[in-house]
């Protein structure tokens, strides 16, 4: 299989060529390491490649195939990880130069584990911001990713690396972690698509966490289809990870073909219009027309969600990596660094007031679906920015990237909701939405991806300049 060719196809048209014999797991593999190899750099998505453990996974999925196995749903779909995840083998960098010192992986992180088990083939860790935290993926130790629709800006962050190798065709899917909007920035940013499931419905054993009461994990694809597919791969309850809890619920993969009849679809307005630029108004606009969204709501104190999640989010931080901050302070990412000394001063009321708030927001927001199943709201307040931009202009306002690209992103991770977030068909650089369910309805929220895609006004695409230069010159 050619890379150009192999670049177009996402995980479900892979794992279809595999079961039919029309490709080998081996030929889909050397495919996307070659991509990696070219394109990998261009970008600076990759911080590993783990080319003999994808050539061997994928010779156990032809090797299989020739015995006449049945073959998972993934068999043979080359991914890649944000490297937080622990692969086996690999040292776990968190996007921080400290981690470098730490032995190897033992084990596969269990998301990462159920992936394999269900036939799909790692081909390497991506970049991401020091520790997940900011949103624009300029990394201090690994270099700034860069989108492949347009270089001179930022694939957005923390999973920049994720989002940069599904919109350049290196891969068909990823994994990103998301604690008040790393998958959904990035996947808007980079026009992909991106789940960030119920707060405790994917494991995160196995990922070196930022916030714990407040990180998510979850799949970034060009397709609902694919995001499905991922989804569903890596649910069920894993007692290594306290927060990650059984539910009984149906997969989200027949609730795609429900459409959204009967679904009541609302677009928040008040701090989520006042706060989106004139850009990501009108790709909402076309999305609330597509759903035919006529509702509108108007969500409870958002801006003291924000600044209570910047609280909760800055003192687990800095929890965490307090012995570092003490004795290594000089090896932090310098924008890191001071956001985490700022959360290790936070004092201990402040945070549990947070906390309290949160319970009390979480009930609120709870309650706002009683009356509508989706709520649609912009996933970003503008485009992707300049590389090394310190601000960008919002009705009139400097606002900084790194902490404000998130700024229609925190309060639905604070509330814990399942978010997916879709491209929006539309001139210039890509932008998103984000269509937000109740606890434990992501296949609600993917009914309403999938209506995008089927109503034309929703494609995530291959950056036409990744497809001419991922194609080596002729032999």
């Amino acid at each position: 299989m050619r890379p150009r060719e192999y670049a177009t196809l996402g995980a479900a048209d892979l794992a279809a060529s595999v079961r039919s014999g029309q490709a080998s797991a081996r030929e889909i593999a050397e495919a996307a390491l070659a991509r990696v190899d070219t394109l990998g750099p261009r970008y600076n998505a990759f911080t590993a490649v783990t080319r003999e453990r994808a050539l061997r996974d994928a010779a156990a999925v032809d090797a299989a195939r020739a015995r006449g196995e049945a073959l998972p749903p993934l068999a043979g779909v080359p991914f890649a990880v944000k490297n937080l995840f622990d692969v086996a083998g690999l040292t776990t960098l968190a996007g921080a130069a400290i981690e470098r010192d730490r032995p190897p992986a033992t084990a596969d992180a269990t998301v990462v584990a159920r992936l394999a088990k269900a036939g799909a083939v790692l081909v390497g860790a991506l970049n991401m911001e020091e520790y997940a935290y900011g949103f624009v993926t300029e990394n201090a130790h690994y270099g700034a990713v860069r989108n492949p629709h347009d270089e001179s800006r930022v694939a957005g962050g923390s999973s920049g690396g994720s989002s940069a190798a599904l919109a350049a065709g290196i891969v068909p899917l990823t994994l990103g972690s998301d604690t008040n909007g790393s998958i959904r920035v990035p996947a808007a940013l980079c026009g992909v698509c991106g789940l960030k499931p119920t707060y405790g419905r994917l494991s995160r054993q196995g990922a070196a966490l930022f916030a714990s009461s407040l990180d998510h994990v979850g799949p970034m694809t060009r397709s609902v289809t694919d995001l499905v597919l991922a989804y569903d791969a890596m649910q069920g309850a894993d007692a290594a990870d306290i927060a990650c809890a059984q539910r009984d619920v149906e997969p989200a993969r027949p609730a795609l073909g429900l459409g959204i009849d009967g679904l009541r679809i609302g677009v928040a307005d008040g701090y989520f219009h006042d706060h989106a630029g004139d850009q990501s108004r009108a790709a909402l606009d076309i999305a609330a027309k597509a759903l035919g969204a006529e509702r509108r709501v108007t969500l409870p104190d958002v801006e003291r969600a924000r600044a209570a999640g910047f609280i909760i989010t800055a003192s687990e931080g800095a929890e965490l990596h307090l012995a570092d901050l003490r004795t290594r302070a000089a090896e932090f990412d310098f924008a890191t660094r001071d956001r985490f000394l700022a959360g290790a001063m936070i004092p201990a009321s402040w945070y549990i007031d947070a906390q309290r708030f949160r319970a009390w927001f979480r009930a609120r927001m709870h309650a706002v679906f009683a009356g509508v199943d989706v709520i649609v709201a912009a996933a970003t307040p503008v485009p992707a920015t300049p590389i090394g931009a310190t601000a960008f202009d919002l009705h009139g306002k400097a606002m900084p990237p790194r902490t404000h690209l998130g700024l229609l992103t925190h309060a639905f991770a604070f509330a814990g909701l399942p978010v997916a977030t879709v491209p929006i068909d539309g001139p210039g650089l890509p932008l998103g939405v984000q269509l937000v369910a109740a606890p434990w309805r992501e296949d609600v929220a993917l009914r309403a991806a999938r209506a995008l895609e089927i109503a034309g006004v929703s494609h995530a695409r291959v950056a036409a300049g990744a497809l001419e230069r991922g194609t080596p010159p002729p032999s």
